[in-house]
């Protein structure tokens, strides 16, 4: 008679009963990679929440107030009431793009019935989702072209250095940056992979959201060139992109003139309401306009403009990280590297806003670049000061105008 153990294997049934259902084993192996991305993301977002739950206690504010804050209130304006059909010399809705407070609407109509609030709450809770689901997206897309870049040890670095950047508070506000930089992550990769129809898609969409994406008019157009240049006519195919790219800013100029009375209302209302526009010399008048206001009186009257200093300080983040990518320039495609360019070129020829860190992150490979050369210590002290970066500048730009985001 054969002797037993008492330890018998289970029988297939059992054992198909323990082990996880294909469908979970299927999604747990898809996400393997993004893990990673996911929770820092996550981490990072709940620190906000954190800052602004605290703020709001501390300085007596709503929080959905705090998260709504400067550009937020304006794009519910748009999406509540539209826009004004002439162009007023104070600050208007005419000054913000379109697509993002139409995509807020509808769903602003969802969040107020789920929610049982306000409609004009059910808009900042739909503002705030739309730019926390884009921002989730912005981050997988950073360290899948971080990794094409420069390997996947580096791209998960990125992702770290991405979310703890303090413009990354846009994500956690009614901000378009939200939904306009996954769009330009994506057309960039899509170009990178000579995806044209995807790319001129993309930029179309974008171009309808930020003034700032306006420059994947150009990085399509540039890459298209360089495509046929390789390939010949054979590559036509290419100019889809550049074509498609400027379907956005176009269809929002033929509105505005149909609307308003002229395709320029949107430059006009910038001007007019914060005296926004093109100037070569921003940077010196900037530097200017804080040495001015810099005296010992101030220090027994604390009355200067911290958007001065953080826009001062930010051109110097903006150099050194510019000197950074460009030494590893072989590596980054051409597309990241004109983005980056026009980015930053924007940057330092605007009156009104200088590189602050919602437009330092907008030129995300340089905000990313550090990832390649940082490690171990390097890397915890890098990310820690930009932690608590991250946490006291919102502090100070949840509530009140003290700091712009």
């Amino acid at each position: 008679m054969q002797a037993t153990s008492g330890l018998a294997p289970p029988q297939s049934g059992e054992a198909a009963d323990a082990a996880p259902p294909p469908a979970r084993r299927r999604i747990s192996f898809a996400l393997t990679p993004v893990r990673y991305a996911i929770l820092v993301y996550l981490a990072t977002r709940v620190l906000l929440i954190l800052v602004a739950v605290v703020n709001g206690a501390l300085r007596n504010h709503a929080v959905l107030h705090e998260l709504a804050n400067w550009d937020g209130l304006l794009y519910r304006q748009v999406a509540n009431n539209g826009y004004p059909n002439y162009v007023p010399h104070a600050r208007s809705t005419l000054g913000f793009f379109p697509l993002y407070p139409m995509m807020m609407w509808p769903l602003g109509h969802v969040m107020s019935w789920i929610t049982g609030k306000a409609f004009i709450n059910g808009l900042t809770l739909a503002g705030l989702v739309i730019s926390g689901i884009g921002g989730l997206i912005m981050t997988l897309l950073v360290q899948r072209l971080a990794s094409g870049w420069w390997g996947e040890a580096v791209g998960r670095r990125a992702v770290l250095l991405f979310c703890l950047f303090p413009g990354s508070v846009v994500f956690s506000m009614v901000y378009a940056e939200g939904v306009a930089l996954p769009l330009a992550a994506g057309c960039i990769l899509a170009l990178q992979r000579r995806r044209w129809l995807l790319a001129g898609v993309l930029a179309g969409i974008a171009t309808a959201l930020e003034p700032e994406a306006v420059v994947l008019v150009l990085v399509c157009a540039v890459s298209a060139g360089l495509e046929l240049r390789r390939r010949g006519w054979r590559a036509r195919e290419s100019l889809l992109a550049p074509v498609l790219s400027v379907t956005g800013v176009g269809a929002f100029a033929i509105y505005l003139w149909a609307h308003a009375g002229t395709p320029f209302a949107y430059t006009q209302a910038q001007k007019y309401g914060w005296d926004e526009t093109f100037d070569p010399f921003a940077i010196v008048h900037l530097v200017r306009s804080l040495a001015s206001k810099v005296s010992f009186s101030h220090f027994n009257n604390p009355t200067i403009n911290l958007n001065l200093v953080v826009g001062a300080a930010g051109v110097i983040v903006l150099v050194v990280l510019l000197v950074l990518l460009f030494m590893r320039w072989r590596e980054v495609s051409v597309e990241a590297l004109l983005w980056t360019l026009g980015i930053s070129f924007l940057m330092v020829t605007a009156k009104y806003t200088p590189p602050n860190p919602r437009l330092l992150i907008t030129a995300f490979p340089a905000v990313i670049v550090p990832a390649y050369y940082l490690r171990r210590r390097g890397l915890a002290l890098y990310a820690a000061a930009s932690g608590v970066l991250l946490a006291g500048l919102s502090a100070l730009t949840f509530v009140g105008t003290t700091l712009r985001p």
